[in-house]
């Protein structure tokens, strides 16, 4: 990875590139590759998908992306059946059995990482930090630990030591918690009303003193720290992920296509990198969306450049 590389990481439309899409990464060098369902069938084909990725960066540890949190959202489902290994199920063990959590939430690590390092993919976007409450939106639901931030602290603690041991990275999301939202970002905004000192002692606690090299921003409004922008787009927000929630390391945004945000796509960009990202996301593969993140994503930074070589230490 060099400075010619872009900050932000994209999606790609299907199973295999295209030769627009092969046009776009040589010319524009995102920094990351994010796959979805829609690019996985099979293992040889994903294999074939990240190799190709990978020669055209000459770089055999370029960042390729997934969320396979288990639970309802798996990306592999294709050739493995994880549906019942929700961050819920390992919460609920956790209390119940702890020596059983442990075998169980080890095996599964394993397997999982096993699965994604012959798949080619080094970045696993877990674990989710957001505490769950009666009220929380089923679009975390099941994919939190617990509602006690102690255990959500612990296992996600727990989660990314094991990834890191079996050569995953991880990211924790989404900072600095979605357990308050009662809507669904990828449709509209949730606004929350809580204080800050309620909010410090609850919610943005889970992801404190966090060993991930990347956290993934939740498009969301807190409005009595700040009233107009999403914490993606608040400098307010991410010097408060930055100073009190402590996290140093890579930030990126959730995905700048989500109807939680209400500028234009280049604005969305813009603005992240104002407010203090470090990374831009766009996830849908629409080649005419992806030219408009790449013209607007500055080049990476020697923080960047150094975030990434500690993050190839783990995965190489």
């Amino acid at each position: 990875m060099n400075k010619n590389h872009k900050s932000f990481i994209c999606g790609l439309k299907g199973k295999h590139l295209s030769n627009q899409e092969k046009k776009f990464l040589t010319k524009h060098k995102p920094w990351g590759v994010i796959l979805f369902s829609r690019n996985i069938s099979s293992i040889k084909q994903t294999k074939n998908l990240t190799n190709s990725i990978k020669k055209i960066f000459k770089n055999n540890n370029y960042p390729i992306l997934i969320d396979e949190e288990g639970g309802r959202v798996t990306r592999l489902k294709k050739f493995i059946d994880s549906s019942l290994f929700s961050a819920k199920y390992f919460g609920d063990l956790y209390k119940k059995n702890n020596k059983k959590f442990e075998i169980y939430f080890s095996v599964y690590v394993k397997q999982i990482s096993y699965l994604l390092r012959s798949l080619g993919i080094n970045i696993n976007s877990v674990p989710v930090l957001d505490l769950r409450r009666s009220i929380t939106h089923n679009i975390i639901g099941d994919r939190s630990y617990s509602s006690n931030k102690k255990l959500v602290t612990k296992i996600g603690d727990i989660c990314i030591e094991k990834f890191h041991k079996n050569r995953i990275a991880t990211i924790i999301k989404h900072i600095p918690g979605h357990g308050l939202a009662i809507s669904d970002s990828h449709k509209k905004l949730p606004i929350i009303n809580k204080n800050i000192e309620y909010l410090i002692r609850n919610d943005f606690q889970t992801f404190k003193n966090k060993k991930s090299l990347i956290a993934m921003t939740g498009h969301l409004l807190f409005k009595k720290i700040d009233r107009n922008e999403t914490v993606t787009h608040s400098k307010k927000m991410i010097n408060l992920i930055r100073n009190k929630i402590g996290f140093k390391n890579i930030l990126i945004t959730d995905d700048l296509s989500m109807k939680a945000l209400k500028y234009s796509l280049e604005e969305n960009v813009k603005k992240s990198f104002l407010a203090g990202c470090n990374l831009a996301l766009h996830c849908n593969g629409n080649l005419k969306e992806m030219l408009i993140v790449a013209k607007n994503s500055p080049k990476i930074d020697n923080f960047i450049l150094k975030k990434t070589s500690q993050l190839i230490d783990i995965i190489s």
